[in-house]
């Protein structure tokens, strides 16, 4: 019985020792890595963007999500980037920048459902722009939400981060934004407000003319959190949408969205429809895409052919490709408010933003 006590003993005193020593060894030598793990670029905080540590999701080498934090934002944020495939392979170049904005209920991981934002012709950058963020500087700022400056985390924080920490070729005509849904809202209010750093925007379903009740009532249905149309399809699918997070005031994003004397002030300065705000994008390459099928896209059909309106008026050039019932986009179309459309829109768009930017030089 002493004979096998001692044994025991003897291999725990042992298997304590093991595992000091692990732990010193690990002290010593830093985080164990891993050989089949991708090596991707190395990013250094800045413009308010804090990294969390031990964060960093790597899908790929040229495929990973890191997380910040920001002064402008509650919590933590994701930003995805997809790198060309010879981005490593050619240290001396420098590459363009497409910005995709996702749709409301949505997350940075609904882009990968687009696989033609994977581009070997440029960097893709995706941003958090929160379950109903409108990619505003919210006018209340004590919501359940927290802080919530959208906009200026995105142009003022993310956009100079990349190029501080990517071979970015960092102007106007090498920069687009893409979005969609909510997104594609986002794309055109970014183009039309910082027309100095975007010089190619394009709006696939968005929620994109405030002068439309519909429209309106689609921003306030987000802030009640109340789950319909837009957030069940505004999402790649796989389920993640239940809401678009706590309950905030209707006029927490844009305040009082109700046209009596002059209170809905916001909206109309916001508004991508406006002319003054359009004037803006003169010497841009600027594309809208919409399908007419469904509750939603009847009316980013109505939004957009609008916006197209309004931009001939200015004597802009502009593309729309409204692909209505969703036959001329392929089998998984059919017409309506779902990546089963906008993967094959974006299909079709990058290649030819892709040219934009040769074209540029």
């Amino acid at each position: 019985m002493r004979s096998s006590l001692s044994a025991a003993r003897i291999r725990a005193k042992a298997a304590a020792v093991a595992t000091a020593m692990a732990a010193a060894l690990t002290v010593l030598a830093g985080p164990v890595t891993h050989a089949d793990t991708p090596a991707i670029p190395s990013f250094t905080d800045g413009y308010g963007l804090t990294q969390v540590a031990g964060a960093t999701e790597v899908h790929s080498a040229t495929d990973f999500t890191l997380t910040v934090t920001t002064p402008q934002l509650s919590g933590k944020h994701k930003i995805r980037i997809f790198l060309p495939s010879g981005y490593a392979a050619d240290p001396q170049k420098r590459w363009p920048v497409a910005y995709f904005l996702h749709g409301g209920g949505g997350t940075v991981d609904d882009a990968a459902a687009a696989p033609a934002l994977h581009s070997d012709s440029m960097i893709t950058v995706v941003p958090d722009g929160g379950l109903k963020g409108w990619y505003a500087n919210w006018a209340m700022q004590k919501t359940a939400m927290g802080a919530a400056n959208w906009k200026t985390f995105h142009i003022e924080q993310v956009v100079p981060f990349i190029d501080a920490n990517l071979r970015t070729i960092a102007d106007k005509a090498h920069r687009a934004v893409v979005g969609l849904s909510m997104g594609g809202y986002g794309a055109l209010l970014y183009a039309e407000s910082h027309p100095d750093l975007f010089g190619h925007v394009a709006s696939l379903s968005g929620g994109i003319d405030f002068s439309m009740p519909a429209v309106r009532a689609a921003v306030v249905a987000t802030e009640l959190n109340v789950t319909g149309a837009w957030c069940a399809v505004s999402t790649s699918g796989t389920g993640r949408c239940t809401g678009y997070g706590p309950y905030v005031d209707s006029d927490a994003i844009f305040g009082s969205p109700y046209p009596v004397l002059n209170a809905d002030h916001i909206w109309n300065e916001v508004d991508p429809a406006a002319t003054a705000n359009l004037a803006r994008l003169a010497g841009h390459d600027i594309t809208l895409y919409t399908g007419s099928q469904g509750p939603v896209d009847h009316f980013t059909e109505i939004a957009t052919k609008s916006v197209k309106a309004h931009l001939d008026q200015l004597g802009l050039p502009s593309s729309l490709v409204d692909y209505g019932n969703g036959a001329t986009m392929g089998s998984t179309c059919d017409g309506g408010h779902n990546y089963g459309c906008w993967a094959p829109a974006l299909a079709d768009y990058i290649p030819r933003l892709a040219s934009a930017f040769r074209t540029t030089g």
